[in-house]
């Protein structure tokens, strides 16, 4: 027994201590995948989500970071104990990664089912941010959904101060397009979202209004989350315009 023992100490003293990847972000997109988003949705979310980030404008926004590069997992959620990670964290430099990162993202079939439960899909982001092995200047959580309700889980409120709290922004995507994923009909959606899930500093709410805009959405979004400045996001964003 004390012979395991020996061999066991060399191999935690030889293994050496694990270093965390220093990247610009960390970036969790959670998308929405509850009883108002059928399969084909699911797919048209995550083609969104491909195409926007392999799009040039992204990548720029990536390279002219400190590091360079961002950690990012797609992450689709439903109630209270359905969170499925679609992709697992992966680092986006290039557009190599970035194109890796689009094609794992259109392979798994869907997983997670249910009601919405926004306050525990807001904790699973945290847990994420919290047990990877990389180290970001910055921690975003980014959830888009078509409605605001919680129907089981943790509140929003409780889930939204824990992750605040910790040094963690939340963003949002408001989508509105009743052909995608359908749009609440009994209050503002923007509204609910500024006022009960986004949180911390220069946090912000972008909305996809229509199919056809869906992925130019996306793509909005994520050059404002990785861009460190907001002049450098404001210069990018007017670059992409002018070519369009």
């Amino acid at each position: 027994m004390r012979n395991i023992f020996a061999v066991f100490a060399c191999l935690l003293f030889f293994a050496g201590p694990v270093h965390s990847e220093e990247v610009d972000l960390e970036l969790v997109l959670l998308a929405d995948a509850t009883g108002s988003i059928d399969d084909a949705e699911i797919r048209f979310q995550r083609s969104g989500y491909a195409e926007a980030v392999t799009n040039p404008a992204v990548l720029n926004a990536i390279t002219s970071n400190i590091h360079g590069k961002i950690a990012v997992t797609y992450v689709e959620w439903a109630d209270m104990f359905s969170q499925d990670v679609v992709v697992e964290w992966m680092v986006i430099d290039s557009m190599a990664s970035a194109e890796e990162f689009a094609a794992r993202l259109m392979e798994p079939p869907r997983r997670a089912y249910g009601r919405n439960a926004i306050g525990a899909a807001l904790l699973k982001g945290k847990e994420l941010i919290d047990t990877n092995v990389h180290k970001g200047l910055r921690r975003v959580i980014d959830l888009s959904a078509d409605s605001a309700n919680n129907w089981n889980g943790p509140t929003i409120a409780e889930a939204r101060d824990t992750v605040v709290s910790s040094g963690i922004v939340i963003n949002g995507l408001a989508v509105l397009c009743r052909h995608c994923s359908g749009r609440p009909i009994a209050y503002d959606l923007e509204e609910r979202f500024y006022r009960e899930i986004i949180g911390g500093p220069a946090s912000f709410v972008v909305t996809a209004d229509s199919p056809e805009t869906f992925a130019d959405a996306v793509r909005k979004k994520l050059i404002l989350e990785i861009a460190e400045r907001p002049e450098d996001s404001e210069r990018i964003l007017n670059q992409l315009a002018r070519l369009e």
